[in-house]
């Protein structure tokens, strides 16, 4: 079996932040997570992670999903790959592949590809390489005729290694008996005093074991983020690059300044986003639909001809032929069915909306079942919490709720109810009914005038 060994114990001092750098999001998620992905895509799912700086929140992330190890001190690549052996131990047949945790752009392509040539070629190892304009700060691959003769650090490296071009990805396969054999014959004869992985290809090499490097189509697979900019410009790359996606599908962007679209997000052809859009993983739009500008879907799914203006939107269904906002917030439990209408300063929390509805503005709607062609007057109010514990209200078809009603659940008003302006509905109503309750209006004339000369 192959299995995976991911490098994540960084602790990336210059992010300014108290947590290991893999757990850094691009584009919504985790870099470790990006880098598991990539594994579990080529097929490899029996991975081993390997953490380092605050090893407890890669455990609470990851919650159970893989195997962890713990490298107490970070003395380099090599002995953060020796903490695993344990790991590999436990079938040394395969091949194990070893990835940073912090480098999100590794693909399953380049994956596979390496792992039938590391095949192909009966290496005892094969490094992962790409090859840069700006190769500083990279290991350099070096070459004789023959092929691989090793990997030089930049720290280590002559004037002449560093005008070299192509690099070490950070990625490597080996087959997995030879990779326990060569970790043991590593030391720490450098400037670092770390144990480097890199030196595993010089080692194989000189005991006649075949080693290789597969240069990969992707320029990107290197990149990683040591700083706070670096992070900034992954989520750039990403970011252009799942808009090209949906682009090449048929959707379309007037403008893509401040679009932000989490990968797993799925766009029907013929829908525009506009400006300041962001869409979280989970999240599913049909076609032809308007969303944006300054709106926001948070794992929702989304019919065919919406429209999401300016307003946001949580863990929701929204379904065909619906306009919300602006300024609407959709919380999370809600069902908007088709053809509804939502106005300005609404919040809808945990609620049905049946079918025609409108919700013009200002209103609150929560913890409620409202049936079709409701129409909710301005300043409803449906009051769900009574300091203990949350109540629902039922609003059946064809109701007409008048201005600043306060419905106070649980209350059930039947089939074409009315209720007046300003009444707070209290008990049941049944159908066909007006609910209506309204004090005595009092008019004390001359009050003005008297208030007023009193304050002089």
């Amino acid at each position: 079996m192959n299995k995976a060994i991911i490098l994540a114990g960084g602790q990336g001092k210059r992010m300014k932040a108290d947590m290991p750098k893999p757990l850094f999001k691009v584009l919504g998620d985790p870099m470790l997570e990006w880098v598991i992905a990539a594994c579990e895509s080529a097929g490899v799912s029996d991975i081993c992670v390997v953490k380092g700086f605050m090893g407890e929140m890669i455990d609470e992330y990851l919650n159970g999903r893989y195997k962890t190890v713990l490298q107490a001190e970070r003395l380099g690549t090599g002995h953060a790959v020796m903490q695993a052996i344990p790991f590999m131990e436990e079938d040394t047949d395969g091949n194990t592949l070893v990835l940073c945790g912090d480098a999100p752009f590794i693909d399953a392509e380049t994956i596979g590809e390496a792992l039938e040539y590391h095949k192909q070629q009966g290496n005892a190892a094969t490094v992962i390489t790409s090859e840069l304009d700006d190769p500083t700060g990279y290991g350099r691959i070096l070459r004789t005729a023959s092929g691989i003769s090793g990997i030089v650090e930049q720290k280590d490296a002559s004037k002449e290694q560093l005008s070299i071009k192509e690099v070490n990805s950070g990625a490597y396969w080996f087959r997995t008996a030879d990779l326990i054999d060569l970790l043991g014959k590593l030391n720490n004869d450098n400037v670092q005093k770390e144990y480097y992985l890199t030196d595993t290809i010089f080692i194989a090499l000189s005991e006649g074991k075949k080693a290789g490097a597969f240069k990969s189509a992707n320029p990107e697979l290197i990149l990683g983020a040591n700083n706070r900019k670096d992070l900034l410009e992954l989520n750039d790359i990403a970011r252009r690059a799942v808009i090209e996606k949906h682009l090449e599908n048929g959707v379309e962007f007037v403008c893509t300044d401040g679009v932000v679209i989490e990968r797993s997000v799925e766009i029907g052809a013929g829908t525009q986003i506009q400006p300041n859009t962001i869409l979280r993983k989970g999240t599913k739009i049909g076609s032809n639909c308007v969303i944006g500008p300054n709106a926001l879907a948070d794992h929702c799914t989304i019919g065919d001809n919406v429209v999401l203006n300016a307003s946001q939107a949580y863990d929701s269904v929204i379904e065909s032929g619906v306009t919300v906002g602006p300024y609407v917030h959709i919380r999370p439990d809600s069902h908007i069915k088709t053809g509804v209408h939502i106005g300005d300063f609404v919040e809808i929390k945990n609620s049905t909306i049946g079918e025609k509805t409108a919700i013009a503005h200002l209103a609150y709607i929560g913890d409620s079942d409202i049936g079709k062609k409701v129409n909710i007057g301005c300043g409803t109010v449906t009051v769900n919490y009574d300091g203990i514990s949350k109540s629902r209200c039922v609003i059946g078809d064809n109701c007409f709720i008048g201005c600043n009603t306060n419905l106070i659940a649980p209350v059930k008003l039947g089939k074409a109810v009315y209720t007046a302006a300003g009444t707070t509905v209290t008990r049941d109503v049944p159908d066909y009914a007006l609910a209506i309750d309204r004090g005595v209006m009092k008019v004390n004339e001359g009050y003005t005038l008297r208030k007023l000369k009193s304050s002089k």
